[in-house]
């Protein structure tokens, strides 16, 4: 496509011409409206006896030579915009930066500037409309120094036309002339054919204190000439026009951003000057990922300088983040009831040295604590979710490079864990670690995880912080918070939905107290504690009624992750105390292992009663009795006294024929079951924590390293955890020493067999009136779970029969589970009914 230019004035000195610069009076400076190059359209010619009383008066520039020159993008001619004389009109220079005329002819946009003295100043008498003053920008002096940029260009379209000899050629840029490459070779030190545009009459003042620009440059460390170059860079992103000047400027309308070359030159930089290496890779502006220096196949000074979108908005007053960090962003919600001296230590810490800091959780809450830190001196923190980065390993420098400069826009620090969450191999951690440590480095960064900081993950060592659990005050202040705000955001305050939280009618201390006690034994940081109180608000709402301690159970359960029941079987827990029937002594051991799961934080944590290195603060017990005793059951109840769900190992998916898998497994096992609420059971325990033998061979060896590792991790496990067996002596030793209580299930007497029997056939199974369960308890010695298969035989006998529960079937089912255990009918127990089920 051939580009040409309109007809312009004579030629008297172009090189010297500067932009038409409009004089504004004060009223009209307020009604302009601050913008990219303040490109403010003017009105149609007024009539004659308006121009005789002029609103503005403009500079005229020298007449040019009577020829054509190509210009940025070859603007079309200016249409006169006031009642000048045709002479004039005739001599109109076009200007680099002006846009194309519209009808009725507005006045081109003009640009603000100061013009040389040299210059003879024409009155041009123009009748301006008042144009409405918008909202002020939030930017305002962004646009001023977009002026400055912008009168630069003019100098440099000007320059570039006074030393063409050809300025109509309609294939410029396309081709080099032998006379231009001679041209070129004249040039003074190989510096190009023109010198660098001069310098403006007066530098742009500092940006304005608080300013995006000012605060950009102290955030990332840059000179004046950074500022300079960036907003060089930034100019066709804010306005349209720099496109087709840059595409000019550079002879080559297909290249529509500033070169390095071209960027020098409208800095008065030579491309040999030393002002080069601020665009090198390691200067502020590039290592910041302010500016990308793009096409590297290219020689230095012809690479092209882009200004990345997240910046320009930033400029622009958004504060949405690099949409590359959407997957891997998450929330992290403040602890409202942190200690003070805690909160102290971590924003000391984050201010010293390299900024980061390792949190070592104990039972605390971490992210809370770390959110608090980072807001005490910022805004909302940068949460990287550790998980979605392992997702995405092969992006994590990118992902690293977007973080370190998300976080110096917007003055946040970051928060990255649990790190365990992180690649599982070592080594690949170990490099995932060290980029983000890298690129973060001078950004406070709270990394938190259940273990210490290893040397191999980063270059400097953080410093590491342990975060207990809270104390039982602090507890049950984080929950009346919780629930205060969860209730003011449904809006349940004088609806009765608040009324046990703290927040509604009728509510004291007293019934957020007995609330957190209900969950003392959990351990939830800020985020979920915050979603489980929404959730027992919404659900006590839906009824009407205040908070209780099973909707604040039930919402706590939920907080549970899934990585738990991939390995075990989930049992929500549907019984309690009153269904045992069991002898007092074992009663008083399931009591005693509740109260240490509830005050575990307490006892070993705040008051350390179990000191040592490496030492967890887990509650292991073990219930030891014969088949269908209760084990189990009594298991359940305890988690539902908790609060919490039970998870029941399945040892099909522990234990594996390949050496070293069965421990792999129970360590996955261990260590989800320490990061949920739970409490988990190992039935039939004996199987896999047995005694260790004599080695004669090579299974004895693996046998031993298996109860050997069990041993071990028994010492450092965090959570809770019940084994059961039917064989106690085949235990080993050693795990008896790790057993905080053991409780013994033995087989019930008769007035305990009596109350199962009550209990197993319950109060809306019809009864005949012939049953005598006074019979059946003194007569069949039979376990608690034996009496419950034989209650549920005799069921379904008298649905068959379509009648009530009469006594010879509940002999004739418990004669079937004598014969299931391979026990003999003898009269002396079966009595009268020795008859009925002799034949069976």
């Amino acid at each position: 496509m051939t580009h040409t230019l309109a007809p312009t004035a004579p030629a008297a000195a172009t090189a010297a011409a500067p932009a038409q610069l409009p004089a504004r009076t004060p009223a009209e400076a307020a009604a302009q409206t601050p913008g990219p190059a303040q490109l403010a359209a003017q009105e149609p010619a007024q009539a004659p006896a308006e121009a005789a009383a002029p609103t503005s008066r403009r500079v005229q520039l020298p007449a040019q030579a009577p020829t054509q020159a190509p210009g940025p993008d070859h603007l079309p001619a200016q249409e006169p915009v006031s009642a000048q004389a045709p002479a004039e009109a005739a001599t109109q220079t076009p200007e680099p930066a002006q846009l194309p005329a519209q009808a009725p002819a507005p006045a081109p946009a003009q640009l603000p500037a100061q013009a040389p003295a040299s210059a003879p100043a024409q009155a041009s008498d123009s009748a301006q409309a008042p144009t409405p003053a918008p909202a002020e920008s939030p930017v305002p002096y962004l646009w001023e120094r977009l002026r400055v940029v912008e009168g630069r260009v003019r100098r440099a379209v000007a320059a570039r036309r006074a030393v063409d000899p050809d300025p109509d050629d309609p294939y410029r840029g396309q081709y080099l002339t032998p006379e231009a490459a001679a041209r070129i070779l004249d040039a003074p030190h190989g510096h190009g054919p023109h010198p660098p545009a001069a310098a403006d009459p007066a530098d742009p003042a500092d940006p304005p204190p608080g300013s995006p620009l000012e605060v950009l440059a102290a955030r990332f460390a840059l000179a004046p000439l950074d500022l300079d170059l960036l907003l060089v860079a930034l100019a066709p992103d804010l306005d349209a026009r720099f496109e087709q000047l840059y595409g000019y400027l550079n002879d080559d309308l297909t290249r529509r951003r500033p070169t390095v070359g071209l960027a020098l030159e409208l800095c008065g930089r030579t491309g040999s000057a030393a002002a080069r290496f601020r665009l090198s890779p390691t200067a502020p502006l590039v290592a910041g990922g302010l500016l990308e220096v793009t096409e590297p196949e290219r020689p230095p000074l012809s690479r092209v300088l882009a200004v990345p979108d997240r910046v320009t908005a930033h400029l622009l007053g958004s504060t949405s983040p690099d949409p590359r960090l959407a997957d891997v962003l998450g929330k992290a919600t403040e602890d409202p009831a942190v200690d003070p001296a805690e909160l102290h230590r971590a924003v000391a810490a984050a201010g010293s040295g390299t900024g980061h800091v390792h949190l070592r959780t104990r039972g605390g809450d971490p992210v809370g604590l770390a959110a608090a830190a980072l807001r005490a001196n910022g805004p909302a923190p940068l949460a990287l979710d550790a998980a979605a980065l392992a997702h995405h390993a092969r992006a994590v420098p990118e992902l690293a490079r977007a973080t370190a400069r998300e976080a110096r826009l917007t003055g946040a620090g970051v928060l990255l864990g649990p790190v365990e969450e992180l690649p599982d191999k070592p080594d690949e951690r170990a490099r995932v670690l060290r980029t983000l440590c890298t690129e973060l480095r001078g950004i406070p960064l709270f990394t938190y995880g259940t273990s210490g900081w290893e040397p191999a993950w980063a270059a400097d060592t953080p410093v590491t912080l342990t975060v207990a659990a809270p104390a039982p005050n602090r507890h049950v202040i984080r929950w009346r918070l919780a629930l205060e705000r969860a209730a003011d955001g449904h809006g349940a305050s004088g609806s009765g939905a608040g009324a046990g939280t703290g927040a509604g009618d009728g509510a004291g201390p007293g019934d957020v107290d007995a609330l957190a006690r209900s969950v003392s034994a959990h351990r939830l940081d800020a985020g979920q504690l915050r979603r489980a109180a929404g959730t027992a608000v919404r659900t006590a709402a839906l009824d009407g009624r205040p908070v209780s301690p099973e909707d604040l159970r039930t919402a706590v359960r939920a907080q549970n992750g899934a990585g738990l029941a991939r390995l075990a079987r989930r049992v929500e827990p549907a019984v309690g105390w009153d269904d045992l029937v069991l002898p007092a002594p074992t009663h008083r051991s399931l009591r005693e292992l509740a109260v240490r799961a509830r005050h575990r934080d307490q006892v070993l944590g705040q008051w350390g009663m179990r000191p040592g290195g490496g030492r967890g603060r887990g509650v292991i017990a073990l219930f030891a009795g014969s088949s269908g005793t209760g084990k189990t059951m009594s298991a359940e109840v305890v988690a539902a006294d908790l609060g919490m769900d039970l998870y029941v190992v399945d040892l099909s998916t522990v234990v594996d024929k390949y050496v070293g898998e069965t421990e792999k497994n129970l360590e996955r096992i261990f260590t989800e079951a320490s990061a949920v609420n739970a409490v988990l059971l190992f039935d039939e325990a004996d199987a896999i924590f047995g005694k260790r033998s004599e080695v004669k061979d090579s299974h004895d060896k693996h046998a031993n390293m298996e109860s050997a590792y069990l041993l071990q991790r028994m010492e450092s496990f965090d959570g809770i955890a019940i084994l059961t067996t039917n064989l106690r002596a085949n235990l080993d030793e050693a795990f008896t020493r790790r057993l905080d209580v053991v409780a013994d299930f033995p087989v019930p007497d008769a007035a305990q067999r009596l109350a199962l029997w009550e209990r197993c056939l319950g109060d809306r199974l019809p009864r005949a009136g012939d049953l005598d369960l006074a019979f059946c308890a003194d007569r069949f010695e039979l376990a608690g779970g034996s009496i419950r298969a034989c209650a549920v035989t005799a069921a379904y006998f008298a649905a068959a029969a379509g009648e009530p529960l009469t006594m010879p079937q509940v002999v004739k089912a418990v004669a079937q589970e004598y014969r299931k255990l391979g026990r003999l009918l003898l009269e002396g127990e079966f009595g009268p009914y020795v008859d009925q089920v002799t034949h069976l």
